[in-house]
């Protein structure tokens, strides 16, 4: 019997080490195995431990792992269908493709409503993972971040606005993509498990262009127009939440719409100062004179950025930090006197060019 159980471990830690060698990294520990146990069976951390890194048509898959092409296929879609493999259409067949932890299984976890899974057990075991040592700081990147932040594109100075690339604008990452899906956002459906969710809308999470055909397909988001995800961008701008994309130039394949107490990646500023979102071109700056001193700005802040000092008149000042700040913009769009104007940062960063560049700087600052 013991012989048998150590042969399933092994199994289970062939599919943890391979997952911590994605770009992004899913360090090992208790934590992790407990989560792959729940979401995986034990046939499919076999199979998901023989992935390549890139996309592979099920002949491959078959080949590596000693598993015959018509009970693999059940097994790849089972897979699918739990957010664990993504199976990519081309030409008449599928390749597919292991899911890594985040951008990946976390959110696809979440994004469902089911209860083919004890839901509220596994965001226990997801949050006692995240913030265990190091994982955050390993996922977030080095120099390349898996997120870039969006600027509200209202408070852009109009001084620069025709230099503000498509890239930055949100409204223009949207309207390229053609359309795309909403689903609801992981982070707080997951957060609603523990006790802890806030009252920001949850459905709100959007996938882009080509990338939102697979949340369709797996029933993760419902289909939405350019119009429709325009509407989100509004709602959530009003609301003062942070807007993060995926970090590449051409076809980001989503857009975050994010809080401080419930997103992984804002939870992990406050609460470990670790960074997995580029700053935008923009930061802060302030026109003291104008300046209200009303601190709705510091309160509107999403990563805490922002601290009221005092004057010598007895009033206080916003004071921001800009080795925390990610230039948002959410606490520019808030100022009722127009005080806080957002201004280009010295020296502007350019994402990579698309998903695979991102990955492969990734892997090489980590030495992978």
């Amino acid at each position: 019997m013991g012989h048998i159980i150590n042969a399933k471990e092994e199994i289970y830690f062939a599919l943890a080490e391979r997952l911590s060698k994605t770009p992004e990294g899913a360090p090992i520990n208790d934590h992790l195995m407990e989560i792959l146990h729940r979401l995986y069976t034990e046939s499919e951390a076999l199979v998901g431990s023989k992935f390549s890194f890139i996309p592979m048509p099920l002949s491959k898959i078959s080949s590596l792992s000693g598993i015959e092409e018509s009970e693999l296929k059940v097994i790849l879609d089972r897979m699918s269908d739990k957010g664990l493999v993504l199976d990519i259409p081309r030409k008449d067949t599928f390749y597919y493709m292991l899911a890594p932890m985040l951008v990946g299984f976390f959110e696809y976890t979440f994004m469902r409503t089911g209860d083919n899974v004890n839901l509220k057990e596994l965001a226990e075991l997801f949050e006692t993972y995240f913030h265990s040592p190091s994982v955050m700081k390993e996922i977030a990147g080095v120099d390349t971040k898996v997120m870039r932040t969006l600027i509200y594109e209202n408070v852009i100075p109009l001084a620069v606005e025709t230099e503000v690339l498509d890239y930055e604008k949100a409204a223009e990452v949207i309207r390229k993509s053609g359309g795309g899906a909403i689903s609801i956002c992981a982070c707080r459906h997951e957060a609603s498990h523990l006790g802890t969710a806030c009252d920001a809308p949850t459905e709100v999470c959007m996938s882009l262009g080509g990338a939102s055909e697979w949340i369709i397909r797996k029933g993760l988001g419902k289909p939405a127009s350019v119009d429709d995800l325009l509407k989100v961008l509004k709602q959530t701008q009003e609301l003062g939440l942070v807007h993060l994309c995926d970090n590449v130039l051409n076809k980001p394949t989503y857009i975050c719409n994010c809080c401080g107490c419930c997103c992984k990646v804002l939870r992990g500023i406050n609460e470990q100062q670790v960074f997995a979102t580029h700053p935008s071109n923009f930061m802060p700056l302030l026109e003291s004179d104008d300046c209200l001193g009303c601190g709705i700005c510091a309160e509107k802040c999403q990563i805490h950025a922002i601290t009221m000092s005092d004057r010598e008149d007895g009033s206080e000042i916003p004071v921001v930090n800009n080795e925390v700040c990610i230039g948002c913009g959410v606490c520019s769009a808030a100022c009722p006197s127009g005080s806080l104007t957002m201004s280009r940062r010295s020296a502007l960063s350019v994402p990579p060019e698309n998903v695979r560049e991102k990955f492969k700087r990734m892997a090489l600052e980590k030495g992978r």
